[in-house]
């Protein structure tokens, strides 16, 4: 699986940005899809997960109620729509692909290139 991911960009706080990650192949329904995001200085951390069939999604405490993911397995694509920004979400944001149920960044098979999301204050 070959990850692709766009929308990044710069907003101001409380901004909204939509990231998208588009997957090459034809099984993207069968793989668990994260967001992950690491800012500069830090470790990659959990942002948000999707269920295979977008049945059952997770967000880390931090992101909860301004970020919202979700998937259309006829586009291969997965999304990542974030509201009220902060300066804290500034990162460069992953996608990333598994067939497993997992938060654990290492877990996770396949990665997107990252795209850059800056917001100012």
């Amino acid at each position: 699986v070959q990850l692709q991911a766009s929308g990044g960009g710069l907003v101001q706080t409380g901004g909204s940005l939509r990231l998208s990650c588009v997957a090459s192949g034809r099984t993207f329904s069968r793989y668990v899809m994260g967001w992950f995001r690491q800012a500069p200085g830090k470790e990659r951390e959990f942002v948000a997960l999707i269920s295979w069939t977008a049945g059952s999604t997770y967000y880390a405490d931090s992101v909860k109620g301004r970020f919202t993911i979700s998937r259309d397995n006829a586009k291969n694509t997965v999304y990542l729509q974030m509201n009220s920004l902060k300066p804290e979400d500034t990162a460069v944001y992953y996608c990333a692909a598994d067939r497993k149920w997992t938060v654990a960044s290492n877990e996770y098979d396949y990665w997107g290139q990252g795209t850059l999301v800056t917001v100012s204050s």
